[in-house]
C-alpha cells in the first residue's frame, strides 16, 4: 500500500547542506514506492526546485502569509513558493500555533490562500497533555477541524492532508497507542463526513506525526487507518528517511 512520507526540516539545515542531502536522497529513495515530501526551510526552495526537478520527490513549505501581497516585511506568499517549483505548504503546525500565536481563524484564511494558489495543504491538528489528560482530545480535535474547514468546499478537500499531530508526543519519544491513533483517524474521519459527506470522510488523507522515529516507524505505518507518516527531527538523517521512504506496506 503506498504511503506519504513527509519530511519536516523545521528550522534546521543551510542551503549547501540541504542540496547535498537532496541529491543524496534522491539515490536513496529510487525505486520507492511511497510519495515522497520535503519542507525545508524557505531559503532552500529554490535549491530543492533545482534538485528534485524530474524526481519523484516532491517538496513544500513549511508556513505561508495569509496574503498575497503588500507591505509585510518579512512574509513569504503562497505565489512566491508556487513560482518555485512548491507543491505542498505545511499549515496549523503546533508550532505556528502556539510559539506564534496562530489561531483557527488565520490558518483557515491561510488554508484558503494556499488553495487558491494551488497548493496542497498539509493541515495539522493535534492536542496537548492537558488537554488528554482532561480526556478532551477528541472534542478538541473536531473543533479544529470546523473552525481550519470553515468555508472549504468538498472539491477543495482533495488538495488537503490532515496531519495528526499530538502535541504533547512531538519531540518527546512518545507515541499514542495503535488503538488510540485509529480512534482518533476514526473521529477525523466522521467529522469530515458531517462536514461535508461520507466520501469525503472516507476519501480525505490522513497521517501520523508526532516522534516518529526509526524505531516506530514500521508499527505506526503498517496501520491500515494511517495514510503516511509527518517526520520532524527524524528526517534531518538522510539514511535513515530513506530507509522509512523506501519500506513497503
Amino acid at each position: 500500500m503506498k504511503k506519504l512520507i513527509i519530511g519536516n526540516f523545521k528550522m534546521n539545515t543551510k542551503p549547501s547542506e540541504f542540496k547535498t542531502y537532496a541529491m543524496a536522497l534522491v539515490t536513496k529513495t529510487k525505486g520507492a514506492k511511497n510519495k515522497v515530501v520535503v519542507c525545508p526551510p524557505f531559503t532552500h526552495l529554490a535549491v530543492a526546485k533545482e534538485i528534485l526537478s524530474g524526481s519523484k520527490i516532491e517538496f513544500g513549505a513549511q508556513n505561508i502569509s495569509d496574503e498575497e501581497k503588500g507591505a509585510l516585511t518579512g512574509e513569504i506568499s503562497a505565489s512566491m513558493i508556487k513560482d518555485l517549483g512548491t507543491n505542498y505548504v505545511i499549515l496549523g503546525h503546533s508550532e505556528r500555533r502556539t510559539k506564534f500565536k496562530e489561531s483557527d481563524k488565520l490558518i483557515n484564511k491561510k488554508i484558503k490562500t494556499a488553495l487558491a494558489n494551488g497548493l496542497k495543504v498539509v493541515l495539522c491538528l493535534g492536542e496537548n497533555l492537558q488537554t488528554r489528560t482532561a480526556k478532551q482530545q477528541y472534542n478538541f480535535v473536531r473543533k479544529q477541524l470546523d473552525d481550519n474547514l470553515k468555508g472549504i468546499y468538498e472539491n477543495e478537500l482533495e488538495s488537503v492532508v490532515i496531519a495528526y499531530e499530538p502535541v504533547w508526543a512531538i519531540g518527546t519519544g512518545k507515541t499514542p497507542t495503535s488503538k488510540d491513533i485509529e480512534k482518533m483517524i476514526e473521529t477525523i474521519r466522521k467529522e469530515i463526513s458531517y462536514l461535508y459527506s461520507e466520501k469525503a470522510g472516507k476519501n480525505v488523507s490522513v497521517v501520523y506525526g508526532g516522534s516518529v522515529n526509526l524505531n516506530n516507524y514500521k508499527k505506526i505505518l503498517s496501520n491500515d487507518h494511517v495514510d503516511g507518516v509527518l517526520i520532524g527531527g527524524a528526517c534531518l538523517d538522510v539514511d535513515g528517511f530513506a530507509v522509512i521512504c523506501r519500506e513497503n506496506y
